[in-house]
């Protein structure tokens, strides 16, 4: 009798289907439990348990219900009403054939004494022995060939299916009979093959290390089909983004799908398929962190390059400004402009930084030339101070008025080099109208 019955088998695979439905990320973890509970409808022994069917289900999908898990528990035992009766009844009328049937019980206290006295009422079991020996022997060979040879997903899905067959066929088979009486089956029925308990155990041990690496090579499959999944998401996500916030969590995304992929052993199914798509993801991921870094970066530069601009506007407000002022204001508007220059022209921002960085070498040539007005303003006071110190030494010990004007005449010539917003400006226009002044009473 089968572990799982058609019956809860329906109710477990109606609710799975309304619980996960058509989700793309809970599509690998729908097809290990359909696996799990097709497994359970192939195998035989006592019926599963409602502790089993959770273990089984709720271990991978928590969030599935367990009055639906019930429900399945109690479908799934057998009946033992009308029809049991019924088939005991017949059994009993059966006589001879009840007989046979409870003889072949699998019990080593009914078959030893049969087996050595009247062995012919034992065919039934060892037919069945015969047939679940050639079962056991094919379906290990077949899974072998598939799950050790595997080039796809679909041979270890089907290599899965052999194990499970196997492993039926070999739970089939009385192990204590075979260690004491292989010889006389093989005697009564001419078999050309003896099947000892050390072969049974050698198949067990080969289809439990095919199982393991089954549950290994599923698992492998699973992370690679989420962390494709995964993958594909953030490429689609870092596609539409429309800001860098955005492509940062996209790249964030791609990052943690990558680290899904590497976590796939190289030696399976899956870490070989992988690997051509994973140089791929790795690749395009690469030049899109790297132009997210670069635009970051670009980004970075450009804000430098506005604190820098934004001292030099502050400096600059309310002239006239010395000539030292003018040159720390010369030097942010260079500084700015050294920040821009570092902006690559493959970078989407080149454009912006490059009109920013005109306006900065703007400013700065202005401010230079306001430098230099300064400094020939400021040479120039200076010059007619010189002159003015001399005139009145001068005007103390001569009385030659040509001498004296045309003394008055240079002051304010000198005087006149001074420009208009500099420091000197109002010295110069103050001693430019005692020079005149001067002028007119000479003239008088």
């Amino acid at each position: 009798m089968a572990r799982l019955n058609h019956k809860a088998y329906t109710i477990l695979v109606r609710e799975l289907e309304r619980c996960v439905g058509n989700d793309p990320l809970k599509a690998p973890t729908k097809r290990l439990v359909l696996k799990r509970l097709e497994r359970l409808r192939q195998q035989t022994g006592d019926p599963v348990s409602e502790q089993q069917l959770q273990e089984t289900i709720q271990a991978l999908i928590p969030e599935f219900p367990t009055k639906v898990i019930r429900k399945a528990a109690k479908a799934n035992q057998p009946s033992s009403g009308l029809f049991g009766y019924l088939f005991w009844g017949g059994a009993g009328l059966a006589g001879l054939a009840g007989l046979v049937y409870i003889l072949n019980l699998p019990y080593p206290m009914i078959r030893w004494p049969v087996s050595k006295t009247i062995p012919l009422v034992l065919l039934p079991s060892y037919m069945k022995m015969d047939y679940d020996y050639r079962g056991a022997i094919a379906n290990v060979e077949k899974a072998d060939q598939l799950i050790n040879q595997a080039t796809s997903a679909a041979d270890i899905e089907l290599g899965e299916e052999k194990v499970n067959l196997a492993q039926n066929h070999l739970d089939g088979l009385p192990v204590w009979f075979l260690g004491y009486f292989p010889q006389r089956y093989c005697t009564l029925f001419s078999c050309s093959w003896r099947f000892t308990l050390d072969e049974y155990q050698v198949a067990r041990q080969q289809v439990a290390r095919m199982d393991a690496k089954v549950f290994q090579e599923t698992n492998a499959l699973t992370l690679l089909e989420e962390g494709q999944s995964q993958i594909e998401e953030a490429k689609s996500q870092y596609q539409q983004a429309n800001s860098e916030s955005d492509k940062q969590e996209a790249i964030s995304l791609w990052q943690a799908g990558l680290d899904k992929l590497d976590q796939i052993p190289r030696q399976t199914v899956a870490g070989r398929m992988s690997e051509p798509q994973i140089r791929a993801y790795q690749r395009d991921f690469q030049q899109a962190s790297g132009r997210a870094v670069g635009t970051q970066k670009t980004d970075t530069l450009i804000q430098a390059a506005a604190q820098y601009g934004m001292a030099a506007a502050q400096l600059s407000q309310n002239p006239p400004h010395a000539e030292e002022q003018w040159q720390e204001i010369i030097r942010l508007w260079d500084r700015g402009s050294d920040q821009l220059e570092r902006v690559r022209d493959d970078n989407p921002a080149y454009v912006q930084a490059q009109a920013k960085l005109a306006e900065y070498r703007k400013n700065a040539a202005m401010a230079r030339i306001r430098l230099r007005n300064e400094q020939r303003s400021t040479q120039a006071l200076n010059q007619a101070k010189r002159e003015i110190t001399a005139w009145q030494r001068l005007a103390a010990s001569s009385t030659n008025t040509g001498v004296l004007v045309s003394g008055l005449q240079r002051i304010i010539y000198d005087l006149d080099q001074v420009k208009s917003g500099t420091t000197a400006t109002e010295e110069a226009r103050s001693l430019r109208q005692f020079a005149e002044a001067k002028m007119q009473e000479l003239s008088q």
